[in-house]
Order: C-alpha cells, then sequence, then structure tokens
C-alpha cells in the first residue's frame, strides 16, 4: 500500500494553490474555482485542494513536507513573504521542523529527518 494523496479544504482555491507551487510543488491539475491537484517535486505524491463554502475549524491535521535543504528552503520561503509560525527548530523525536498555515489556515511542517523518518531508535522490531 502506498499513500496517494491528501485534500485539503480551501474556501478560494486559487488563493491556496498559489501558496503551494510558492513552496515547490507543481500543479498538474487547475479545475478552478472547485479543485487543483499538486504532485511533489520527489517521490511521486499528490496534494489536492478542494473547494469549500466554509471551513469547520482547527482539523488536527498537518501536512508534512521532507526538505533535506530545510534551513536554506524556509530562509528562502521567509524572504519571499511566507510567514512562518516556528522557524527550523531541533525537536526530541529527532526531526527538523518548521511550521506555517497556508491560507486556509491548514497547518503544514517543512521538515527534515533523513534515516530518523522512517528508523528512528526507538522503532519497533519487525514481526514474523
Amino acid at each position: 500500500m502506498q499513500l496517494n494523496q491528501v485534500t485539503l479544504p480551501s474556501t478560494d482555491v486559487a488563493r491556496g494553490a498559489a501558496f503551494y507551487r510558492r513552496l515547490g510543488l507543481r500543479q498538474i491539475v487547475a479545475s478552478l474555482p472547485k479543485y487543483a491537484r499538486f504532485e511533489c517535486p520527489d517521490g511521486g505524491s499528490t496534494l489536492s485542494l478542494h473547494h469549500a463554502d466554509r471551513l469547520l475549524g482547527p482539523t488536527g491535521v498537518v501536512v508534512y513536507f521532507e526538505c533535506p535543504d530545510l534551513d536554506a528552503r524556509v530562509a528562502a520561503l521567509a524572504q519571499q513573504g511566507l510567514v512562518f509560525d516556528s522557524g527550523p527548530v531541533d525537536q526530541p523525536w529527532l526531526w527538523r521542523e518548521a511550521y506555517l498555515r497556508d491560507p486556509d489556515g491548514n497547518v503544514v511542517c517543512l521538515f527534515w529527518a533523513g534515516e530518523n523518518r522512517r528508523n528512528p531508535p526507538w522503532r519497533l522490531a519487525e514481526q514474523p
């Protein structure tokens, strides 16, 4: 099994699309004003925006994008005017993370974890 995509609600899909293009995603579908789909530059996973008349409030969902060049990418995006809730910070779970929100308030985390993403020291042993 492989994760295909995540779809986020957006009250203004065109505005949201501009945000995700600025993050570096490649837009592959533009069915505005209702839908937009993006492809990550590495790995083939996709993210979609789907129009919602209204948002129901914070969902608790966080979308993570892995960036080997995290610090440089955050600095470049901040220079372009994107506002981060927190800059790159080393976390106790061995990831380095920076947080921001898309125009609809969806939480986005840019991070780098290297080998610790899938193989942290506390990973469960393979089960027979």
